[in-house]
C-alpha cells in the first residue's frame, strides 16, 4: 500500500464521520438514543470483524467508510443520553468521564499492535470485532433511555410533524449562542490538528532533536495532561455551576485564556524545559471545552436538538480541522516557520475564549 492510498483510508473515514454526524444526531433525537448507541457499537464491531477478512484495497476503503458511519452515530447519542440522565451539577464530570473512556480506549490501542505482532493484524481485528458484538448484545438488556422528559417535545415554534432534519439545522443556526459554539468548536478543531500534527516537527527543528525524542516530547505528557484537563474541567465546572449559572462557561473561558498564552510562550521559547512546561500548561487546560461543550449546549438549545446540535458541531470541527492541517502543510511548503503557525493557534485560542464567553444560557434549560 502506498502512502497516498493510506492517506485516502484516513480521509475517507474523516469525511464520512464528519458528514454523517449531524444525521446520526438527528436520528438519536427523533428516536431512541440508547438504541442508536447499541446499533453504533454493533455496526462498529461488525465492520471491525469484516476488516479482518478484507483482501483488497477497495474492501478496506469500504470498511473505513462504514467505520466512519458507526463512530459518527455514537458520540452525539452518547453525550445526549448522559445529559438526559444527569441534571444540574453532575453533567460536566459525567461528560468528562465518558470522554476519558474514549481516550483510554485509544491509549490501549497498543494491545492490538501486540496481538498483530504475536499473530497477525487480522487476528487483532477479529478478536476486537467479536468482543464488541457480544458486548452490544449484552447492552440490549441494560442500556435504556431516560424518562426524565419527552425529548420529542422539541420546539414550540413548529408542530412535531414539521420537524425534519433540515428544520432542525435551521432552528439550530437561528440560535445566536449556538453559532458562538459552532465557531468555538470549529477553531478548536483547527488548533488541535495543527498542534498534534506538527508538534513533533516543531521540537525536532527548534531543538535539533532526533525523531524519536521529538515524538516523545510531543506526546509523552500531552495525553495524561489531557486526561487531567478533562477531570479538572468537569469537577470545577460542576462546582461553580451550583453558584453561578454561567460557571461552566467561565471555566472554559479561563481555560482558553491560559492555553493561548502557553502556546504563545512555547512558540517563542528557545529553552527545552520551558517549552515542555508551556505545552503541558496547554494540555492541562485545552480539554476544559470538551468537558463542558455538551453541558453548555444543553442550556442553549431545545432538548430534542441536543444530539443533532452536537453532530453539527462535529461536522464543522472535522472539516475545519482537516482544512487547517492541509493549510499548515501548504504554509510549510512555502517555508513558513512553525512558530508562526503556533502563534496563530495561540490567538485562535483567545478568540475561542471570547466566543464561549458570549454564549448566553437559557435559564429554563439550565437544570433540564
Amino acid at each position: 500500500m502506498t502512502e497516498a492510498q493510506f492517506g485516502i483510508l484516513t480521509a475517507v473515514f474523516l469525511w464520512v464521520y464528519g458528514f454523517f454526524s449531524p444525521v446520526a444526531g438527528f436520528i438519536a433525537d427523533r428516536f431512541s438514543r440508547s438504541r442508536v448507541i447499541i446499533t453504533s457499537l454493533f455496526v462498529f464491531s461488525l465492520v471491525t470483524w469484516l476488516t479482518s477478512h478484507a483482501v483488497t484495497y477497495e474492501q478496506l476503503v469500504v470498511t473505513r467508510a462504514l467505520m466512519g458511519i458507526s463512530e459518527a452515530a455514537f458520540l452525539p447519542a452518547g453525550l445526549a443520553l448522559i445529559m438526559d440522565y444527569h441534571h444540574g451539577s453532575t453533567r460536566s464530570i459525567a461528560t468528562s468521564i465518558m470522554i476519558c473512556g474514549n481516550m483510554a480506549g485509544s491509549g490501549l490501542g497498543f494491545i492490538g499492535g501486540w496481538i498483530a505482532e504475536r499473530h497477525s493484524w487480522q487476528w487483532a481485528f477479529h478478536i476486537f470485532g467479536v468482543t464488541g458484538i457480544i458486548f452490544a448484545v449484552i447492552l440490549l438488556f441494560f442500556l435504556r433511555d431516560a424518562n426524565s422528559f419527552d425529548k420529542k417535545a422539541v420546539s414550540t415554534k413548529q408542530p412535531q410533524n414539521n420537524i425534519n432534519f433540515f428544520r432542525s439545522i435551521k432552528d439550530l443556526l437561528a440560535t445566536r449562542s449556538y453559532i458562538y459554539l459552532l465557531i468555538f468548536w470549529g477553531l478548536i478543531g483547527i488548533i488541535g490538528w495543527i498542534i498534534v500534527g506538527w508538534l513533533p516537527t516543531f521540537y525536532q527543528e527548534r531543538f535539533n532533536l532526533t525523531q524519536t525524542k521529538a515524538g516523545l516530547y510531543a506526546t509523552g505528557y500531552l495525553y495524561p495532561a489531557s486526561i487531567a484537563s478533562l477531570l479538572i474541567g468537569g469537577f470545577w465546572a460542576d462546582y461553580w455551576s451550583r453558584k453561578n449559572p454561567r460557571g461552566r462557561i467561565l471555566v472554559v473561558v479561563i481555560g482558553m485564556c491560559i492555553a493561548g498564552p502557553c502556546v504563545f510562550l512555547a512558540s517563542i521559547s528557545t529553552v527545552l524545559p520551558l517549552t515542555i512546561l508551556a505545552f503541558f500548561g496547554y494540555g492541562l487546560t485545552k480539554m476544559f471545552g470538551s468537558s463542558n461543550l455538551m453541558p453548555v449546549l444543553t442550556t442553549v438549545v431545545d432538548p430534542g436538538y441536543r444530539a443533532t446540535g452536537y453532530g453539527l458541531l462535529n461536522l464543522v470541527s472535522t472539516i475545519l480541522g482537516g482544512i487547517g492541517l492541509y493549510a499548515a502543510g501548504a504554509m510549510r511548503d512555502l517555508h513558513i516557520n512553525l512558530d508562526i503557525l503556533f502563534r496563530a493557534a495561540a490567538m485562535m485560542l483567545l478568540i475561542c475564549g471570547l466566543m464561549f464567553y458570549m454564549v448566553k444560557p437559557r435559564m429554563e434549560n439550565t437544570f433540564h
